[in-house]
């Protein structure tokens, strides 16, 4: 006899946007192993998906529930009325998914419909609850709860407002009473979009409801969110301060290529997953996987004299090595706007080198950065964008701009010298792997502003550069070595 294949249908639910991404059963449960097993054995740990979509996290919690409380609540019916009624809750991002999930927990769409797998609910809805929200615009046409955008947000009640219910309302009056959940996990929605730029413009709005969670205080927390806040930037920088500095995240894993984690969605940055014990005080445990590579290191988020989070656990001795008599690179490349607000003319007195092609200004017109417009600068576009495996080259080539020249935005002046020879030694430095290397580990997206050469360190520039000399110079060891060569190509 033939055995028939039937797939789990929520691994075969298709992604409508990168806005809220769908979770498979085997994500769910790699989150799910995270959290301490005894937590299944007990008839009164409470959990909540405060954003359900697949209703999957909920359902893989209810499988757990059902064979840890065999012993204590024998009977089958009786045990899944008790898990369905007073362990698992869950609040839908929409009036769709609050269907969906519903019908994944429960085999019904209806808790109370005649094929649900409990019989103790009352309701439609069961712990399963999704209720229309509305956003509260203030006098600047956003939402006072996750900044959306009035223009683009205020919409008939025929239309979805994406106003989701766990950052817009409190759990009381979500639940029409006080909870306490031992458990906080799920997989929020990613950004909205805010109306700006050419209406293609987001912003993120996962970290609300990272801290919303938070603010219940649960034993647990676990989400899967886009990993962008390690550079923090548009409404993160706040965020990324507080999550660097929690002491309570036990697990963190990180996918480099979003596609390792959510397979067909490509999220810039890549994905994480983190596990925050309300009772751990210490070191994280942070596991890293990049294209079939994956290494695990318990390490502080935060390195010594740094801001910002190491991404690869390989990287973490190479950046504590060149920290000796360290100065910044980040303190002498120009802001976004060298020059200031100047375009490319046919015609003036001094060179524009410009994208998409150079031009002419007059020297009255530049209003910043005058005093290096006679020197030999090192410019390097602000911008670089890559996709798929490694090595990657990082940054675009840099490039030398002769005296009596500037540049449009499209570039950043890394340095400026008087002898064409130091900024021929400076360009000979920024081709090195290792240069290269300390800027990926602040470089989460295509973007490449000033801060992202936070930890290249400054040379002597007297002389060029190779990437055996800053070897030595720094002592690094073979594996050290063969990590870097193994992330960046070289830069002809």
């Amino acid at each position: 006899m033939t055995q028939k294949y039937s797939p789990d249908i929520l691994n075969c639910l298709a992604n409508l946007s990168s806005d809220e991404v769908f979770t498979s059963p085997e994500l769910a449960n790699r989150m799910l192993d995270l959290l301490p097993q005894e937590l299944f054995q007990s008839p009164k740990t409470r959990f909540l998906d405060p954003c359900s979509k697949s209703g999957v996290f909920l359902r893989e919690i209810t499988k757990r529930l059902l064979v840890g409380l065999d012993g204590q609540i024998p009977d089958l019916q009786e045990r899944i009325d008790h898990v369905m009624t007073q362990q698992v809750f869950g609040i839908a991002c929409t009036d769709l998914t609050a269907e969906m999930s519903r019908r994944t927990l429960y085999c019904s769409k209806q808790a109370n419909g005649e094929y649900s797998v409990s019989n103790a609910f009352q309701d439609v809805q069961g712990n399963l609850l999704y209720e229309r929200c509305h956003h509260t615009w203030n006098a600047q046409g956003r939402c006072e709860h996750c900044g959306a955008s009035k223009g683009e947000y205020l919409r008939s009640d025929s239309r979805e407002t994406y106003a989701y219910p766990f950052i817009h309302k409190s759990i009381k009056e979500i639940f029409h009473k006080n909870m306490q959940f031992d458990v906080i996990i799920g997989n929020p929605p990613y950004q909205l979009n805010d109306g700006g730029g050419t209406g293609s413009s987001a912003m993120p709005i996962y970290q609300l409801f990272v801290q919303q969670a938070k603010k219940l205080n649960p034993c647990y927390l676990s989400m899967i969110i886009p990993a962008r806040w390690y550079a923090g930037g548009k409404g993160l920088d706040d965020f990324r301060t507080e999550m660097l500095n929690d002491n309570k995240i036990k697990y963190l894993v990180d996918y480099f290529d979003s596609a390792e984690c959510f397979p067909g969605i490509d999220l810039s940055g890549g994905v994480c997953y983190f596990l925050w014990d309300k009772k751990h005080d210490g070191y994280c445990e942070v596991t890293t996987h990049r294209h079939g590579n994956t290494t695990t290191l318990i390490r502080p988020l935060l390195e010594k004299n740094s801001e910002t989070f190491v991404r690869f656990n390989e990287a973490v001795t190479i950046r504590r090595k060149t920290l000796e008599g360290f100065l910044s690179l980040e303190n002498i490349v120009s802001a976004r706007k060298p020059f200031g607000d100047i375009v490319a003319k046919e015609k003036g007195d001094t060179k524009v080198y410009a994208w998409p092609e150079n031009g002419s200004i007059n020297r009255s017109e530049i209003r910043q950065n005058n005093a290096i417009l006679d020197k030999y600068k090192v410019c390097i576009a602000k911008a670089y964008g890559e996709r798929g495996n490694f090595p990657y080259l990082v940054l675009g080539k840099p490039f030398i701009a002769e005296p009596n020249s500037c540049c449009t935005e499209t570039y950043l002046v890394l340095n400026s010298f008087d002898n064409i020879k130091k900024a021929e030694n400076m360009v000979s430095y920024v081709k090195t792997k290792f240069f290269r290397f300390l800027v990926l580990l602040k470089k989460n997206t295509q973007n490449a502003p000033r801060g992202v050469y936070q930890f290249v360190p400054i040379q002597d520039f007297s002389h060029p550069w190779t990437d055996e000399m800053l070897y030595k110079k720094y002592s690094l060891d073979k594996d050290e070595i063969a990590f870097i060569e193994s992330m960046i190509r070289p830069m002809e």
